[in-house]
């Protein structure tokens, strides 16, 4: 048995009392092991999953099977936002990238939640709103700035969804989240390290100077990071 408390998931906790006593019977612990997959493209979506200390990249596939991340999602959010959108399926997959606990809802459950209106929709398109400025500013991000900007972009936001300053990160995950070669990944990964920005090794990556991260990184962390400040309720963002 898990003993786990929903709200350390930030978007659970900023529910209002009534909804949170309705909810927290419908809240299943899980465990999120690295690389599992919560759902595929074009799959039928059973559940939502509330991060806690997972974290859970949001994948496009091409055809050719090659992948680029275009979200994260942590502990400030949910993962399985088109079953309340009204979608029912998304050309993007969840997978777990680096692994922890979380909570889980059926796809019955939300619906109906959702349905409900009030604070609960007003909650969920705030944060489908911020998650939507992530995918645009990530797809802004990969085609307009360095590896060397997106790579500190990417550690910051993870480092977000972290209770600590470590990363159990391989190149070729970073490589596939980015959509770069594995060689680009450690070429940078080396300027950081050279840098006294991290440490890297055997898949550990230990953030050591976060503020210079954030001097080398693009303007797309700031504009992601407002965003959710500003339309989530406080302590519903790191």
């Amino acid at each position: 048995m898990l003993l786990l408390d929903p709200r350390e998931n930030r978007l659970l906790a900023a529910l209002p009392t009534s909804e949170w006593e309705r909810w927290l019977p419908n809240l299943e612990p899980v465990e999120l092991g690295l690389g599992d997959v919560l759902y595929e493209s074009g799959g039928r979506q059973t559940h939502v999953y509330f991060p806690t200390t997972a974290i859970v990249s949001l994948l496009y596939v091409l055809e050719n099977g090659a992948s680029a991340e275009i979200a994260v999602v942590g502990n400030e959010g949910i993962v399985g936002i088109s079953l309340f959108m009204g979608g029912g399926s998304t050309p993007s997959r969840a997978v777990v990238q680096s692994s922890g606990s979380g909570f889980r809802m059926t796809a019955h459950a939300m619906k109906e939640e959702f349905d409900r209106a009030g604070p609960v929709l007003h909650l969920l398109l705030r944060y489908t709103q911020a998650l939507i400025t992530q995918m645009s500013q990530t797809a802004v991000c990969n085609r307009h700035h360095t590896l060397d900007q997106q790579l500190c972009r990417w550690l910051l936001l993870s480092l977000d969804r972290l209770r600590d300053n470590e990363l159990s990160m391989t190149q070729e995950l970073i490589s596939n989240m980015l959509g770069v070669r594995r060689e680009g990944v450690t070429e940078v990964a080396l300027k950081l390290q050279k840098a006294n920005l991290i440490r890297y090794a055997r898949g550990r990556i230990t953030v050591l100077d976060r503020a210079g991260l954030e001097k080398r990184s693009c303007e797309c962390y700031a504009v992601v990071k407002n965003e959710y400040d500003r339309l989530l309720p406080p302590g519903a963002t790191s």
